[in-house]
């Protein structure tokens, strides 16, 4: 397929994710079966998602290849395509690009304890490696699995039905956090870094997953260093500086490397010898 042309899919289903409906998903079908199967994707990856007559933007794919041929984006409103998405309903056409990016690389984890950090809407990628994780396939593959994830409030808090049955599987440790109290909340309260200083395991035979917000990342990254984990334990995303997808203009650049190609999925020791800007 010629990178630049996206694959025509149909709107399935609309989901408002949270209680500002800033956020919605959007479950997506291929219109041909071929494209689907084309359509090859791994956690962690991200595609260009277009409108006609009003651009197109680089999200992170939230479904698990382990979930079949439909696709799930999470999609903030922020611009004028965002806008406009969050104005489509079931059976509107628009257009995907990709796969794009390298994903995590979780086969090469086997064995290994699986330690996740999310902030915000952040965990879309994640979910699909949490899912992906625990898929009956996969699961004996793997060891303890940690999952921790924050947000502001309980109603910005994305994919509650799933955490909570992952909140219940043998294996897994789910830290759920809040920023400050609040009347009815049944898990942590504070923020990721902190919370991910009292529950992340030992870093023995262990991987660590993070990604979300820049400033939670700044934060999260001497936790992990005050716990004694290596930077080449630590899998970082970059999936902010993406752009065009597929190099060509050059605005994800960092160092050598350009996220939408090289990454967006980094050692923290990669990242670490960097400009400090990334």
């Amino acid at each position: 397929m010629n990178p630049y042309l996206p694959y025509p899919v149909r709107i399935a289903e609309v989901l408002v994710e949270t209680e500002d409906r800033s956020l919605r998903s959007f479950w997506l079908e291929f219109l041909n079966k071929e494209h689907a199967k084309a359509f090859k994707h791994f956690p962690g990856q991200f595609a260009e998602l277009s409108v006609s007559g009003f651009g197109e933007i680089p999200i992170g794919i939230a479904s698990s290849p382990t979930e079949g041929e439909r696709l799930l984006f999470t999609v903030n409103k922020a611009g004028k395509v965002t806008s406009k998405l969050h104005t489509m309903q079931a059976g509107d056409i628009m257009g995907v690009r990709g796969p794009m990016g390298n994903g995590y690389p979780l086969r090469e984890m086997k064995g290994k304890n699986i330690v996740i950090v999310a902030g915000g809407f952040a965990v879309t990628t994640l979910r699909a490696a949490m899912l992906w994780l625990q898929h009956p396939d996969n699961r004996k593959d793997y060891g303890e699995i940690t999952f921790i994830y924050g947000a502001r409030t309980p109603g910005m808090l994305l994919y509650e039905k799933e955490w909570r049955k992952w909140q219940k599987c043998d294996g897994v440790s789910c830290a759920i956090t809040i920023d400050r109290e609040c009347e009815g909340w049944d898990c942590k309260v504070g923020f990721v870094p902190a919370v991910a200083e009292q529950v992340a395991p030992n870093p023995d035979n262990a991987v660590a997953l993070i990604c979300g917000p820049p400033v939670m990342i700044r934060f999260t990254q001497p936790v992990f260093d005050k716990l004694g984990w290596k930077p080449e334990q630590i899998y970082l995303s970059l999936e902010n500086r993406m752009k065009c997808g597929i190099g060509v203009c050059g605005r994800c650049n960092v160092g050598p490397y350009y996220v939408c190609k090289d990454g967006p999925v980094f050692t923290k020791a990669e990242l670490d010898r960097l400009p400090p800007d990334y």
